[in-house]
């Protein structure tokens, strides 16, 4: 799920600058700041990166259901789903600054526009996802988008980060089988 929920991010972002600027081109992609060489892959050269930073579980709410009905009337047992919070660093890295610039702007409205998507919404997101719901992320200070552009081994670029919220991930193995009720006895047995 958080493959489907990145690229789909990416390709609605994508459409979303192509059709702002009317390019041609596709202009996002999903990739690191910096390969595992310590240096910047050729391919993010004038676009605008998607890459995960982090990614948290939800503990707040309970969203979990372990019974899968069949359709005998039974039900398989599978592993709770979890949801999980991906934290994403929007990057233009564009040789001239003003288009960065430009493009980041682009970017911050695509998500102002779509704080909440669905089929609804856009036809195109994938049914397992369901929904995502996009949340600004604003750091405390200069200094915590300093440690962490020192953390991806990169020089700082103006960027922003945006939380994908719930993206559930569920398990596709089954743990056991239930059967189902198929009669209740509500009456009770007189005691001597």
């Amino acid at each position: 799920m958080i493959e489907k929920a990145l690229q789909f991010t990416g390709k609605a972002l994508n459409q979303f600058v192509k059709k702002k600027f009317g390019i041609d081109d596709d202009v996002v992609i999903m990739n690191p700041i910096i390969d595992q060489t310590g240096t910047v892959p050729k391919e993010n050269q004038n676009k605008i990166i998607i890459s995960l930073i982090h990614v948290e579980q939800e503990n707040t709410k309970q969203f979990y259901n372990n019974n899968q009905p069949l359709g005998n009337g039974n039900y398989a047992r599978v592993p709770l789903s979890h949801r999980y919070n991906l934290f994403t660093l929007i990057t233009p890295n564009f040789d001239n600054y003003i288009e960065a610039l430009k493009f980041l702007d682009a970017a911050i409205q695509f998500f102002q526009i779509n704080q909440t998507v669905d089929a609804t919404k856009n036809a195109e997101i994938p049914s397992e996802l369901k929904r995502l719901d996009y949340e600004f992320q604003k750091g405390e200070n200069y200094m915590q988008m300093q440690n962490l552009w020192q953390a991806l081994g990169a020089k700082y670029q103006p960027s922003v980060i945006y939380k994908l919220r719930l993206v559930t991930i569920v398990s596709d193995e089954v743990t056991g089988f239930d059967q189902a009720v198929i009669q209740i006895n509500t009456q009770t047995e007189e005691k001597p």
